[in-house]
């Protein structure tokens, strides 16, 4: 059936569903223009994610599923990307020069949360976003050394806010580039939290279209801080298969629920032990967990990584798996995750708060 106007046109394109992230186009981008001739049909397509290396594929699902609907010799698609910023709690604002925060938490430590937000933040930024990672673990911070900058110290001009550092193109930020590695973080609840805050507000982050939150595992102080006082507009949740760790990441999940913070979805770690010499693959922790999480909750599950001996290794050794070993299976399923990630933040309502000035209501003398 030939479609003989833009708007079937429009219409068509924004259902289409785009394999490579599993969401409709109408969730994570928009049509900005389309022209139909007699013979060919053009269209002007801007996306809301980072997508570098599904860009092609997306490309091409779209034109031949465009030709072939529209019955028109030819179509020609144009791709461009744009990331907006994106609701956050209602009585926050969006910090200056941050279009997006996405907490990356678990209910329980042990799970693998750092490697995967080390990785989920260098895989969006090699997929063309500016992304910053702010290490919110002020006990046991541990970014540094994943993103190899150990032992390096912020700079101050102004003596009151702070240049973050750059590690493999990505903005940082952590209480372990202010306190001696084996020093213990004695405080109370109210140091952590302000600590926290000064760590977000007194940071010049620079134009950036993510800034990845390393949580600290539970729902303590942290968590609370975050959740009420920080404008965060996603959360994404990590876990292992087993019930154990289940049962925790339940917890931290339903917390941002009953915060309003979306749950953009869940990865499960460590789902299956790969052995270094065989290659045998074997589900050690069990299997299924993340799988009813995401089904009782009605979230996605964003993705499965495997237990990997080089996936520690690499990230012990402050260069992790998308940067020193980009073509690895490893690798391509971080870079995966991020870009659903990325979708799942985009399918969010769009903020327009930056688009309005105050508003000053003066009363009469």
């Amino acid at each position: 059936m030939t479609v003989s106007t833009e708007t079937n046109v429009n219409k068509f394109l924004n259902s289409i569903e785009l394999a490579a992230i599993d969401r409709p186009l109408s969730k994570v981008g928009r049509v900005l223009d389309v022209t139909i001739s007699d013979d060919k049909v053009c269209a002007k397509i801007e996306l809301g994610i980072p997508a570098r290396s599904a860009l092609d594929s997306i490309r091409a699902q779209i034109t031949a599923e465009l030709s072939a609907h529209a019955g028109v010799a030819s179509a020609e698609v144009e791709l461009a990307t744009r990331i907006t910023a994106h609701s956050v709690q209602s009585n926050l604002k969006p910090i200056p020069g941050i279009k997006n925060i996405i907490a990356i938490a678990s209910g329980k430590g042990g799970v693998g949360k750092s490697t995967v937000a080390a990785n989920i933040a260098l895989a969006l930024a090699a997929e063309g976003a500016s992304v910053g990672v702010l290490d919110a673990d002020i006990y046991g911070p541990s970014q540094p050394q994943m993103l190899g900058l150990s032992g390096e110290r912020p700079t101050s001009e102004d003596g009151k806010t702070m240049a973050p550092l750059i590690g493999h193109g990505l903005q940082v930020m952590s209480i372990g580039f202010l306190v001696d590695p084996d020093q213990p973080m004695i405080w109370r609840g109210p140091m952590v939290t302000s600590a926290l805050n000064q760590l977000i507000n007194q940071t010049q982050w620079q134009d950036l279209d993510y800034l990845i939150v390393d949580m600290p595992p539970g729902t303590g102080d942290v968590q609370l801080t975050l959740s009420q006082q920080v404008p965060v507009s996603g959360a994404v949740i990590v876990t292992t298969p087993q019930n154990i760790a289940t049962l925790d990441a339940r917890k931290g999940l339903a917390m941002f629920q009953k915060v309003k913070i979306p749950v953009l979805g869940v990865i499960e770690n460590m789902s299956t032990h790969i052995c270094s010499s065989c290659g045998h693959e074997e589900a050690i922790f069990g299997a299924g967990g993340a799988e009813q999480m995401v089904t009782d909750f009605d979230i996605p599950l964003l993705g499965q990584l495997p237990l990997d001996a080089r996936i520690r290794e690499q990230t012990d050794g402050g260069t992790p798996t998308v940067i020193s070993d980009p073509d690895s299976e490893a690798a391509i399923v971080y870079r995966n995750m991020a870009i659903r990630v990325a979708a799942a933040q985009a399918a969010q309502r769009t903020d327009y708060s930056s688009k309005f000035g105050t508003i000053v209501v003066e009363g009469s003398k």
